[in-house]
């Protein structure tokens, strides 16, 4: 795939802007469990949550519905954070390895730098690159206008996870071939899902894949990631203040939340 660059990240920001309404976006990230027969001498490692065998894709998706990173392979008993965790594409904003866009303000009548971020669902642990939604019930309304923004950029990629499934029929059952086989398969039709958008575009059928996942709990014990989870609540508590201004609010979202 495409090295993620800064001028690449860039671009998929303002396609998430202009397409999901939300600013700073550089990809919406989750997994998708890939079905398997139980691969031999495997004991528990591929059986998920979900009471099947699999391997997981974890996926960065643009607001195009195409891939940008990919990570396959993982236990199926592993949960999505923690695939994060041991991808390659973790810690790469703070090791630079990713070239993030530099901050920027969120519009041009505002002051204060903004991070650009990947959103993601309530699998993952809040950090200064990744917004996640607020939990609890009764949040007060610019919360959960965040949570719908959110939202709307997120599904994403869970719309490519779909298209994936029903544009290659081989995931309409479990892969009954090797671990190593089964990766090889996953990578393919990932690519060409990539080709297949590129040269038809939005005239592609798409469809929502709807995916529950398990919630995730972090306990944080050292004073370095209490301070990095505070500084990513400052940051993403800066998006819902944006969401409800003049100029960053829409116009039907009071009523859809």
């Amino acid at each position: 795939m495409p090295e993620l660059t800064t001028q690449r990240l860039k671009k998929i920001a303002r396609e998430y802007e202009f397409k999901a309404n939300f600013p700073h976006c550089v990809g919406a990230m989750d997994g998708k469990h890939i079905r398997m027969i139980k691969p031999n001498r495997s004991g528990s490692l591929f059986f998920n949550y979900k009471e099947f065998f699999s391997i997981v894709l974890f996926a960065v998706v643009d607001a195009s519905y195409m891939f940008t990173y990919i990570d396959v392979g993982s236990y199926g008993k592993e949960c999505d954070s923690t695939i994060f965790q041991n991808s390659t594409l973790y810690g790469h904003p703070q090791h630079e390895q990713i070239k993030l866009p530099h901050p920027e303000p969120l519009s041009s009548t505002r002051s204060g730098d903004m991070l650009f971020v990947f959103v993601a669902d309530e699998a993952f642990g809040l950090s200064p690159y990744i917004m996640r939604p607020y939990s609890g019930r009764n949040l007060p309304t610019p919360k959960r206008v965040f949570n719908y923004r959110l939202s709307r950029a997120r599904r994403y990629v869970e719309c490519a996870f779909g298209i994936l499934s029903n544009k290659w029929r081989i995931f309409h059952r479990p892969l009954n071939v090797n671990t190593d086989l089964a990766i090889d398969i996953v990578k393919c039709c990932c690519i060409l899902h990539n080709f297949v958008r590129a040269r038809d575009g939005g005239n592609a059928s798409e469809s929502i894949a709807v995916v529950d996942y398990e919630d995730v709990i972090i306990d944080i014990t050292q004073s370095q990631a209490i301070t990095r989870v505070s500084a990513a609540n400052m940051i993403r508590d800066m998006f819902p203040d944006y969401f409800m201004s003049e100029e960053g609010a829409l116009p039907w979202q009071l009523h859809v939340i």
